[in-house]
């Protein structure tokens, strides 16, 4: 399967960092064909610039010809049949990082694009068959469940639209990591390493 993994933490010895190349790990074992974008250490330009915004609904040709940085992401979420993302949840959602990566990637003409007299846009990424999303919180579960979980629903609701309706999607996520054991992370990490090696089933 052609799977791109898109990462987003600052720290390379962090615990999402290590749950990453778990992933990555996992994937070669059971030989995955691989993409994968750390977005910190490419130091990826999360800002969404006016150009972008102005251009909104313009040729994406003569954009990725203005914004050539984007243009590997671009080429990679139209390749891969399973999309991974690893990031933590800070102040209740994704990384500004990992969100600018959405607002400058998914964009018309590569996720989505909206029909003359349409009211509703139309997904463009048939070809990503699964989506995972692996992150951690801080916090205890109930703590996040009375915020409303925004981040999870920017990834399972508005992220996963643009990937047509047969696409599986699925997370993972560990509650109370500031205050986890060794052997509570060493679960979840067994849990990752299960759900990326049935990735094919």
């Amino acid at each position: 399967m052609k799977v791109l993994v898109v990462h987003a933490h600052p720290s390379p010895d962090s615990y999402v960092s290590h749950l990453r190349n778990a992933v990555l790990d996992e994937l070669a074992k059971n030989g995955h064909e691989v993409r994968h974008h750390d977005l910190w250490q490419e130091q990826f330009d999360p800002v969404f610039t006016a150009d972008e915004k102005n251009t909104h609904l313009g040729d994406i040709t003569s954009k990725l010809q203005r914004h050539p940085i984007l243009k590997s992401h671009v080429d990679d979420i139209a390749w891969c049949e399973a999309l991974i993302l690893t990031h933590p949840t800070w102040w209740c959602g994704q990384p500004a990082m990992l969100k600018g990566w959405f607002d400058r990637v998914l964009i018309n003409e590569v996720a989505w694009r909206l029909p003359d007299g349409a009211n509703r846009i139309e997904p463009l990424l048939r070809n990503v068959r699964r989506f995972i999303t692996i992150t951690t919180y801080g916090s205890p579960k109930w703590v996040n469940a009375v915020q409303g979980e925004p981040g999870k629903r920017t990834a399972l609701r508005s992220v996963r639209l643009m990937f047509g309706l047969r696409c599986r999607a699925s997370r993972l996520a560990l509650y109370g990591l500031d205050g986890a054991s060794l052997e509570k992370r060493q679960a979840f990490e067994r849990r990752v390493r299960r759900r990326i090696s049935l990735l094919q089933r």
